[in-house]
């Protein structure tokens, strides 16, 4: 019992985090919807290219708040593919503070947050010229299938800010359950069985981190982090690992966007990106 209850009160900590980047984010959905004009449609579209460096700065904020923000604001086809897939690949979640608490580590850190925002820019920005292109080609795109629209019916009277709190509770106890489930996984299978998943040593490794980078939960990138921090990961693995560990905002993600297919092409690159540039820096700089 006192296992379950640690668990739980991990993944409420991790969740009430995250709440006020939650509302935030239904906010600016909810006053698009209500108060759209040719104005502000005409400044998102102007701040487009910019989106993915702005994303890739935001990111490298030691937490996971803003990657749930941009999957909200993609769900709602604010913000473009490119700027989400950059602040998911920049998100550093826990790992900073865990560098941070080993001096020894401090470089690495830098190198590290380095890394993962020039990987998270060059990716969204080519993201979102393939989509531009595709655009130009007459291709419908995943960003022009929807408005931004949180309401059941399209007569939206009701308050915007009531409107943010209710959304903003619904995903937040979706959220707990899945930080629960997850990190009942997590205690269950043991670090020991992770560590041996990693590869020490193999070409593998930034492969088989990316993918346990995907779980939607801190004790990922706190694991990670902390395998770098004792030698078992190399310092490319590490990075493949948190590139993919966008915190809560892919389980968010795959609750706001009903266009699975787009979240899987969306994982895809991330994946793809992640283990590249992490098999890259394992063959170069170990």
């Amino acid at each position: 019992m006192e296992t379950i209850f640690e668990i739980l009160l991990d993944a409420l900590a991790d969740t009430v985090k995250a709440l006020p980047f939650l509302f935030g984010a239904y906010l600016i959905i909810e006053y698009l919807e209500h108060h759209s004009s040719d104005r502000i449609r005409r400044a998102l579209a102007g701040s487009q290219r910019l989106g993915p460096a702005a994303g890739a700065v935001l990111g490298c904020i030691p937490q996971c708040g803003f990657s749930v923000a941009a999957a909200n604001l993609y769900g709602g086809r604010v913000i473009t593919a490119g700027t989400l897939i950059a602040v998911f690949l920049s998100t550093s979640d826990e790992a900073v503070p865990i560098l941070l608490a080993n001096p020894g580590m401090l470089d690495t850190l830098g190198r590290l947050l380095l890394v993962k925002a020039a990987v998270a820019v060059l990716a969204g920005m080519a993201v979102d010229v393939v989509a531009r292109r595709a655009q130009e080609r007459g291709q419908r795109l995943p960003e022009e299938k929807r408005e931004p629209c949180l309401c059941s019916h399209r007569d939206c009277r009701h308050s915007i800010f009531w409107s943010a709190a209710g959304h903003t509770a619904e995903i937040f106890f979706f959220l707990l359950a899945v930080s629960a489930i997850l990190g009942g996984i997590v205690e269950a299978v043991g670090a020991e069985t992770m560590s041996r998943f990693l590869l020490k040593g193999s070409i593998l490794q930034p492969a088989a981190a990316a993918l346990i980078g995907f779980i939607p939960n801190c004790a990922a990138s706190v694991f990670l982090a902390q395998m770098l921090a004792e030698g078992t990961l190399s310092f490319g693995a590490a990075a493949a690992g948190l590139l993919t560990g966008a915190g809560a905002g892919m389980a968010v993600l795959w609750k706001v966007n009903p266009n699975r297919r787009d979240n899987l092409k969306l994982m895809a690159i991330l994946y793809g990106v992640a283990v590249v540039a992490g098999t890259v820096l394992q063959l170069t700089v170990g």
